[in-house]
């Protein structure tokens, strides 16, 4: 029988299958995985991202920070990164920037959280270097021609975040509020931030 004729388990059995393995042979430590379980679940949510931008937005200083060293400014809010280095990607009236891993599927964990499904999809990966403004369109954000748009490849040791421009209307607003109108794609640069 050749390979492509054998059945191939389910993700969820082959993941099983190789913890104990990896348990059988003393590789894992007690409670690692659980431990790393809990670690995406508190602290890998793009909830922190809205807050980092919100503050970038009401806070110059705390921008200007942002944008020169995007891990250690975000530390000030509590936020630890992974190891990788953040980098912001401010977007104005004439540029706009938006991120992929075009090799897998790496964000910026502590601010973007877990990739959404089409992030990690090939078409997604390999389409927005070519092609971003088709992909941008796809997903329903139209930029004037005017606009240049930068497409910005996470590595293993530099990851991106999107500082998105701040909206019409929205002068005034608290933090919280501001905070609560940012949107996990607004961060990766494929939506923008709409005043509600």
């Amino acid at each position: 029988m050749t390979r492509e004729h054998e059945k191939i388990a389910p993700i969820a059995e082959r993941v099983r299958a190789l913890e104990q393995a990896l348990s059988d042979q003393g590789l894992i430590p007690e409670r690692f995985l659980e431990r790393r379980v809990e670690q995406a679940e508190e602290n890998f949510d793009w909830h922190n991202g809205a807050r980092v931008v919100a503050r970038a937005w009401v806070d110059p200083a705390f921008r200007k920070r942002l944008l020169e060293d995007g891990s250690s400014a975000s530390a000030e809010l509590g936020l630890r990164s992974t190891n990788e280095y953040l980098v912001v990607l401010e977007n104005t009236p004439a540029e706009h920037n938006v991120i992929v891993c075009s090799q897998c599927s790496c964000t910026a964990w502590t601010v973007i959280g877990l990739p959404p499904d089409w992030y990690k999809s090939p078409e997604y990966r390999a389409r927005v270097v070519r092609e971003p403004r088709a992909v941008l369109r796809s997903l329903g954000l139209e930029l004037p021609e005017s606009v240049a748009v930068r497409v910005w490849d996470t590595s293993g040791e530099t990851r991106y975040m999107v500082l998105p421009e701040r909206p019409a209307g929205s002068d005034g607003w608290s933090e919280e509020r501001l905070a609560a109108i940012v949107t996990r794609e607004s961060l990766i640069g494929v939506a923008r931030v709409e005043a509600k």
